[in-house]
């Protein structure tokens, strides 16, 4: 039976009105938050971050400059774009294990760009989709051989998400000598899921020690042979790390010692002194604080996944501006200051070519993606090379009543 929208209208209504009264207060937070924007001092948020005991993901706010001061506020305009570059891609879509199906296997289809600008331009596409079935491919294990971890759900998404950035480092070494490079990932740099999880360490040892942190090393590498940015893009962030640094400056928080749940552990929602710019995203300041164009100053993430176990590729951020939304562009430490340029100005390029999303990201997803088809026929073919070689083909009684219609 389809969903009655009918019995839901009412609700939706409610919700909308609730919305809609909320504009105020959120126009007013969205305002004090602008406002300590401009004003507070980097350097004294950043001590109290640091010496305090804060609740919130705050930005760290280190020096980016030659002149030794953190940066809070400001504009950065672009600088110009060599004619002569590349723009290397990649996404990744999958197919997860089923565990209504008689074979326990799961597919990973990594899309692949390569473009190249200038006097001699060039564009590459392509996909490679990969299966894994094997014990040692469907589970994590331990040192000790006696506890694992399925790769399944989250997991696989995550083990997915290092293999974007091991194919990206393919993609880099395969670029032409001397050409600056500017090779995009999409969503965040960070394995969030195992922030504060409760996944063993092995896990943790296998998808960061085991594969990211020597991914990050090829690319490091590369990055002292060449102008080489490294941008992972994350479009429509909904993240508050910037606001949240505004929330312990002095002006807001007032208290003279930052302690979170000391000093404010009792109270509610609304009753707190930097509730004065709740509810504002990182997105919506900047969308008021930047022009067209512009990008923000760089940002350091605080996340503890990175600082206790990303060592040399700790991740640092920023906002630009690409005319129809905010975006967030994370970069490991080591992008230097010419490649940060490169991937402010190229960026651009890529986001007024790609109508507001970067071209380059747009086909990669395009070479990535798993259609529903595509995920019916593969089990559907599963069955089919089973039932070839005489092998039992059997699944859950839930699975084939969905798949049988009943009058």
């Amino acid at each position: 039976m389809a969903l009655d929208l009918s019995k839901t209208i009412t609700q939706l209504e409610e919700l909308t009105r609730h919305m809609s009264g909320q504009r105020d207060a959120h126009a007013a937070a969205l305002a004090a938050a602008l406002a300590h924007l401009a004003s507070a001092d980097p350097d004294e948020v950043e001590a109290r971050r640091r010496a305090g005991q804060v609740t919130w993901l705050a930005a760290g706010l280190d020096p980016s400059t030659g002149s030794g001061q953190a940066l809070l506020a400001g504009a950065v305009a672009p600088a110009p774009l060599p004619p002569d570059h590349a723009v290397v891609a990649v996404d990744g879509s999958h197919i997860d294990v089923d565990r209504h199906s008689p074979v326990r296997c799961y597919l990973v289809n990594i899309g692949y760009v390569s473009l190249r600008y200038g006097e001699l331009p060039d564009a590459a596409l392509w996909n490679t989709p990969r299966l894994f079935a094997s014990d040692d491919d469907l589970a994590l294990r331990g040192p000790q051989g006696n506890r694992e971890q399925a790769v399944e759900g989250p997991v696989l998404g995550m083990l997915r998400a290092v293999m974007e950035i091991e194919a990206l480092a393919d993609l880099v070494e395969a670029v032409p000598a001397g050409l600056p490079v500017l090779a995009l990932l999409d969503g965040s740099l960070i394995l969030w899921g195992l922030s504060g999880s409760g996944y063993p360490d092995f896990v943790r040892t296998a998808l960061i020690d085991d594969r990211l942190l020597p991914a990050l090393d090829r690319l490091r590498t590369l990055a002292a042979e060449r102008t080489l940015a490294v941008a992972s893009h994350v479009s429509l962030p909904r993240s508050t790390d910037v606001v949240s640094a505004l929330r312990i400056a002095p002006e807001v928080c007032r208290w003279e010692a930052v302690n979170c749940d000391r000093n404010c552990g009792a109270l509610r929602r609304g009753e707190r002194n930097c509730d004065v710019v709740a509810g504002v995203t990182d997105a919506q300041l900047f969308a008021e604080a930047l022009r067209p164009g512009e990008r923000s100053p760089l940002y350091r993430t605080t996340s503890s996944i990175v600082e206790e176990h990303y060592g040399p590729h700790q991740v640092r951020f920023f906002y630009v501006h690409l005319g129809e939304e905010i975006a967030r562009i994370e970069l490991p430490q080591w992008v230097g200051d010419e490649a940060l340029d490169l991937a402010h100005g190229a960026l651009l390029a890529q986001a007024a070519k790609g109508h507001g999303y970067p071209l380059a990201l747009q086909e990669a997803h395009e070479q990535a993606v798993v259609s529903t088809s595509d995920r019916t026929h593969f089990a559907q073919l599963v069955d089919e090379l089973l039932a070839a070689e005489g092998l039992p083909a059997t699944t859950s009684q839930k699975d084939r009543s969905k798949r049988t219609r009943f009058i």
